[in-house]
């Protein structure tokens, strides 16, 4: 077979891929437009679902609160796996590498036992179900990708560079804000947007651990396609994943995630 042939086959391949991938957003996002409640065809193209959604408080509600809770969780689980993941590559302690080890259980374990097992554990201390508990669990949940996005920029890390830092006189925490920080601002971004995605996309932990009648949007979507699914699900997913596309292309265009070329 010619290269040209492989090459025909890899593209269309490519092409089937992307297809399932974004073909059934795009029915979603095209949906989002038609008057139809049923998604009768033909296509009418309307906006009463945005106009629906923009009065549907319980949604905005939902939708603010998990922002909210997504960016609590980002800025905590952000900071804490940045400092985890500096500290490991600096220092050799015992116990490293069943810590290291460890970091990946909360990843591959089903989120519905993590979720049973923090429900348990949250009552058990106290502290029962609640904003706290969800922050905390989404926390537990994210700080785990953002140590593994960092570690994995700090393995480019020149450690000479810090030991050069410190023979001209700069203390632990110039070192720290002058010549590691920056080289590893790319990693944080990345772990800093996986932590938002995780939060605010996770439903098990939040459909667990979130009270009645303060639950996050995940929770509410599967709440309402329980009772009857609306269009106006159709409008904030849309405009959940315009938002979130968008977000990404910004900071691939000013990151960079690759490193230096």
């Amino acid at each position: 077979m010619s290269a040209l042939a492989y090459r025909t086959l890899g593209l269309i391949w490519l092409g089937a891929v992307l297809f399932f991938l974004y073909a059934p957003i795009l029915v979603m996002a095209a949906m989002s437009f038609n008057a139809s409640e049923f998604y009768q065809l033909p296509f009418r193209f309307s906006t009463q679902w945005y106009a629906r959604l923009a009065d549907n408080q319980e949604i905005l509600d939902a939708a603010a609160r998990s922002v909210l809770i997504a960016l609590c969780v980002t800025a905590i689980a952000t900071t804490l796996g940045s400092m985890a993941s500096i500290a490991m590559f600096r220092h050799e302690f015992r116990g490293k590498r069943l810590l290291q080890v460890l970091l990946f259980p909360p990843i591959a374990i089903p989120w519905l036992i993590t979720g049973t097992a923090m429900l348990i554990f949250f009552f058990g201390v106290g502290l029962g179900r609640g904003t706290p508990a969800v922050i905390i669990g989404h926390v537990a949940l994210a700080i785990p990708y953002v140590i593994v996005v960092v570690t994995a920029r700090l393995a480019t890390f020149d450690p000479t560079l810090e030991e050069a830092a410190r023979a001209l006189g700069a203390d632990a925490w110039t070192v720290t804000r002058r010549v590691t920080l920056p080289w590893i601002a790319p990693g944080i971004v990345a772990g800093a947007l996986f932590a938002f995605a995780v939060s605010f996309d996770q439903f098990v932990v939040s459909y667990f651990l979130s009270e009645p009648g303060d639950s996050t949007l995940p929770v509410l979507i599967y709440t309402a396609i329980r009772k009857g699914f609306t269009p106006e699900i159709n409008a904030i997913s849309t405009i959940i994943i315009t938002l979130s596309m968008t977000v990404m292309l910004i900071a691939a265009r000013y990151s960079k995630f690759g490193g230096d070329r």
